[in-house]
């Protein structure tokens, strides 16, 4: 029998490495998937406010206009979604499949409230830019301080 030096170290990170290949298995096999390459996915969204607005951009690429919903209700911004496969080959063989297919939905709280029938979204090179005008309750406004 061979004596094997014992590296606590080195066992600790293998574990970790094992267990966030289990996750990342777990997380692909996912029972939402219909049919190879398609799957729930959420895109990249970023949320920024500035004095008069809040502006939402989510990456969306591959994505129809006419396959986007945006919505809001009780001041809960909704996106909704799907990326559609654009035609299916039986006979290809891929060595490589990467790219996620399927619908998304993706709701927030918005920070403040805001004016609903102003509301702007624009989609271009696969962005979507939402514009939500504040309302004139949250807005900031200067009080002018009278000397007396």
């Amino acid at each position: 029998m061979t004596l094997v030096r014992w590296r606590p170290g080195r066992d600790i990170f293998r574990f970790r490495d094992e267990m966030d290949r289990l996750f990342e298995d777990f997380m692909e096999k996912s029972p939402a998937r219909a049919e190879p390459g398609a799957q729930i996915w959420n895109p990249e969204i970023d949320v920024r406010e500035t004095e008069t607005e809040i502006v939402v951009e989510a990456e969306i690429p591959g994505i129809d206009q006419k396959d986007v919903n945006v919505s809001i209700k009780d001041n809960v911004l909704t996106l909704k979604g799907e990326k559609k496969i654009e035609k299916e080959e039986k006979e290809a063989n891929y060595y490589r499949a990467e790219r996620t297919y399927g619908s998304f939905m993706r709701s927030f709280t918005l920070p403040t409230l805001v004016v609903a029938d102003k509301v702007a979204a624009k989609y271009r090179n696969g962005v979507l830019s939402i514009t939500l005008p504040k309302s004139e309750e949250v807005k900031p406004k200067d009080i002018p301080v009278e000397v007396k």
